[in-house]
This record gives C-alpha cells, structure tokens and sequence, in this order.
C-alpha cells in the first residue's frame, strides 16, 4: 500500500502541459498523437484491438497497416472522410509529466474549433508536411497561435521519409516557417510520424543530421512557467460558500498570481478592502495557493462580494473600463454587426456588451489589415467592444487569464465570438458634454433626448445635441451650476461623462 501511495502522490506532483496540434489538411496532426501515444505504450489492449478493426474498414496506410490517426479521429464523418472535424481531447502520462492533447481540424471552414483548442494551450505544435512546405493553413494557425500568445511552440517537420530524410529539405522549411513564430520560442523537430521517427525516441540511423530532441523529449523537459504570470494575483469569484453561520467562503480558481494568509487584497468592482484570513480545501488549509488551484478564500472583514466578483493585490489592480479593444475571432455563422447587443463572458461574471466598431479585419494569410463593416464565420478583426457595466481586466498579452472573454448569442444561446483584449479605450456610450459660451453640447448616445431633458430642467442655459467633439472653450461656470444642480456628476472625478 505504501508503494501505491507513494506513486499515486509522485503521480499527482507531475507537472502538466496543455499543448495542440495544428497545421494544414493531410499534413499528420492525428497520426502524430497517436504514434506518440502508441510508441509510449499508452493505448490499452482492448483501444488497440478496436484500432486494428478501425484500421481495416476505414485505414488510408494501406492493408494490414495501423491507421494512428483513428486514436484520435472517433467520430463517424472523420473516419469515413479520413479528416479532423471535431477538436479531439486526450490526456497521457509519462514517468516525468502529464499532458492533455488537443488534435484540431486542419480545414479552413474549422478554424474556429483550432481557436478553441489553442484558447488554453501552454505549446503549439504546428506540423508542416515535408513535401508541400508552409502553406497558406499553415500561415493561418501560425497567426491563431501568435495571436492567443502562445509562447512555445514545435515546428514538426513531418512525412521525411517521404523526401528521403533530407537536410536540405528540412532547412528549406525551417528558413520559410522561422518568419511565422518569430513572436514565440520556436522549435524545429523533422519527424515520421507514420514511420515513428524522432516521436518518442531519437532517431539517428534514419537522420544522423540532427542532434536535437525527439518530439516527446522536449514535451516532457520544455518549461512553461516562465509562461505564466505568478506577479499579478486574480481571483474570479465562482461561488460564495455559507454552510453555516460561522463560515463564509468565496470558491473559485487562481487565475493568475500567488496569494498567501495576510495578503491585502481589493475586492472588484466594489473597491473593498479587506486581508485573507484563510486558503481553505477539502485537504485542509494551505500556505500559498498558486494557478490553476481550486481554492476558497476567506477573508477578515465581512464584504459583500458575489459571483462574477474579481479579488486582486491591494496595489495590483488590473485596469477598469466599460470600452476597451480586443482581438476577435469570429464563431458564430450568422454575421457580426455593429451595434448588436451579446451576453458577454469574462470570468467567473456575465454581462451585456455590443461591439461598437470593427477597427480592421485582418487577412490571416498576409496579416494585411482591411476595412470591414461585418464579419463571417472564423473571420478575425480587432473592434472596439463596450460593455454595460465597467469590467476590471487586463490585457491580454500581459494576463492571458483575465484579458480573454467570449460573446454568447442571447438568442441562439450559441457562443459568437473569442477574444483578446488589447487595451482599455475611452467609452462613448454615454453621453459626453462640453462648453463654449453659454452653450453646452451633447454628444454620444441618445444625445438629442438628453439635451431636450437638460433643456426642461435649466431653461436659462442652451442645449445643443451634436456630433462635433472638438468644442472649445469650457465655461466653469455652467460646470459648476450643473454640478450644483445634480444634474451631472463631478467632471473633476471621471471627465464630463454621464
């Protein structure tokens, strides 16, 4: 018993690295995985009865041959069409780490799914076929990687044994993908995937050339902590936990940061103050808790805090803006308009937002930015998005955690859009105003209403509804009777918002 506790717990310290294949059509993303699995002794007698069946009926390697891309493709169209429709998940273990594969479809019309499987990768793996070089899918999941900020990545050469295990060819391609993941760590591993060369083991009978790794070495030893943000304690509130009148605790998972018993820490958007008291779980009370450990805080003072709610670092905080732009990519087949309203998900919290404008699409093929006044399925732009609510973030390049949301359809109730926030923006929901003379003009939203209810409430003063946001010339005076008046808030504390 000692022996299988002591394993069990070994097993449970292992690290884990989320990581994706992507890359083009035919290129092996499938095959790869389930060679890596295969070769690691990791598919069970029974899944490898099942495969050799599988194999036989609807194999593309030729009679008597194992199809590895079965492991992974299960679903009916995918084996009888012989492609990747559906993000397929599989989780391994080896003695030095754990992993959870995400196998994404190559085809254009499924980039979305690719975009869902990327969404919490620690490393990419772009496979890139020997004998057709970088083409323009790979381009496109190259951008998709760079613009999730995924920072390590594997370029697997894969099918040398169809280019005779060339060096010549392999350093074509090396020169020709460099350019694309010059943002990211970048790896260059030739493989067979098929043939099981450099996967799980060094091959070098086959490719004296190369000195590196084998795929699978460098997955078990790569670091991705350095990918991580541990400096910037967030803590989106799930759940508040009250099973008795002496405990009240606010469940959720560390998002990013380190948060110890003492920690000073402001609750979000409320502005409270207050210090940890306790890092409370089943197995008892902990020193520190660190992402992505699901946790319950307790805290010293009793403030009303509810899901959605953000706990940050006193002196930490993320930036708070109801309009900010972001990097979107498109999911939903009906098209994106300005203006349309969506439930917006951020978080643990959910709230009404609309994008304003879309600033520019971008061609994922030459990262070319385009006018567009809507956008289809898998297209990507940045926009500008405002929200009903101010929302506390960051961005996304600096907190993947935190500066990441999604649009939902309220009708369909289907999920519309992924994005990336870039940085915050000043809102132009609600109406602005600005002086000159004795005349005060409104612009924004419902601009000429809110000049007509002004006008009824001070006759004395002239109200204006305009489009122009270049008036000079304020007049303190009118500030200050406004002010005065309760009719606009303090210009002093946010600007001439209201």
């Amino acid at each position: 018993m000692d022996k299988i506790a002591q394993y069990l717990d070994a097993h449970e310290k292992k690290s884990l690295l989320r990581f994706l294949t992507c890359g083009s059509v035919d290129d092996g993303k499938s095959t790869l995985i389930g060679r890596l699995l295969y070769d690691s002794k990791l598919i069970f007698e029974d899944q490898l009865a099942s495969l050799r069946s599988a194999s036989a009926a609807h194999g593309t390697t030729g009679a008597g041959e194992i199809d590895y891309a079965l492991v992974l493709d299960g679903l009916k169209a995918e084996r009888e069409q012989g492609i990747t429709i559906d993000v397929a998940y599989r989780y391994f273990a080896t003695p030095r780490r754990k992993f959870i594969i995400a196998d994404c479809p190559g085809h254009e019309q499924y980039t979305r799914n690719m975009a869902t499987g990327a969404s919490t990768a620690d490393l990419a793996v772009i496979l890139v076929d020997a004998r057709h070089g970088v083409v323009t899918q790979t381009r496109r999941h190259a951008f998709i990687v760079s613009l999730l900020g995924i920072k390590h990545v594997v370029v697997a050469v894969n099918k040398m044994d169809l280019v005779d295990y060339s060096k010549e060819r392999f350093d074509e391609i090396v020169r020709e993908a460099a350019p694309l993941v010059a943002n990211a760590e970048p790896v260059f591993i030739p493989v067979s995937a098929l043939k099981g060369v450099n996967v799980t083991t060094r091959s070098p009978q086959e490719i004296p050339w190369y000195s590196g790794p084998s795929l699978l070495e460098h997955l078990e030893s790569v670091d991705i902590a350095s990918g991580r943000n541990l400096k910037d304690f967030r803590f989106p509130v799930q759940y508040v936990l009250r099973p008795d009148l002496n405990f009240r605790g606010f469940a959720g998972t560390v998002a990013s940061g380190v948060v110890h018993p003492g920690d000073a820490v402001t609750m979000l958007p409320s502005g409270k103050t207050s210090r940890v008291a306790r890092i409370v779980t089943a197995d008892g009370d902990l020193p520190y808790a660190f992402p992505p450990q699901s946790v319950v805080l307790t805290l010293e003072d009793e403030i009303d805090i509810s899901s959605g709610d953000l706990i940050v670092h006193t002196g930490k905080l993320p930036e708070v803006s109801s309009a900010f732009s972001a990097n979107l990519v498109w999911m939903d087949h009906e098209q994106l308009v300005p203006g349309k309203e969506y439930l917006f998900r951020h978080g643990s919290g959910w709230r009404k937002a609309f994008v304003k404008e879309i600033t520019a699409q971008i061609d994922v093929n030459t990262r070319e930015r385009l006018p567009a006044a809507k956008l289809g399925l898998n297209a990507i732009a940045e926009v500008v998005v405002e929200t009903t609510t101010p929302l506390a973030f960051d961005p996304y390049e600096r907190n993947r955690a935190t500066g990441r949301f999604i649009l939902v359809d309220p009708i369909s109730n289907q999920t519309a859009a992924a994005g990336m926030i870039i940085a915050a923006v000043a809102p132009t929901r609600r109406a602005v105003y600005h002086t000159s003379g004795a005349v005060v003009a409104i612009t924004g939203a419902h601009a000429a209403e809110i000049a007509e209810r002004l006008a009824s409430k001070l006759p004395a003063i002239r109200f204006e509804a305009s489009a122009d946001r270049t008036v000079e010339g304020q007049v303190e005076e009118i500030i200050d009777l406004l002010v005065e008046r309760h009719v606009l808030p303090d210009p002093a504390a946010d600007g001439f918002i209201i």
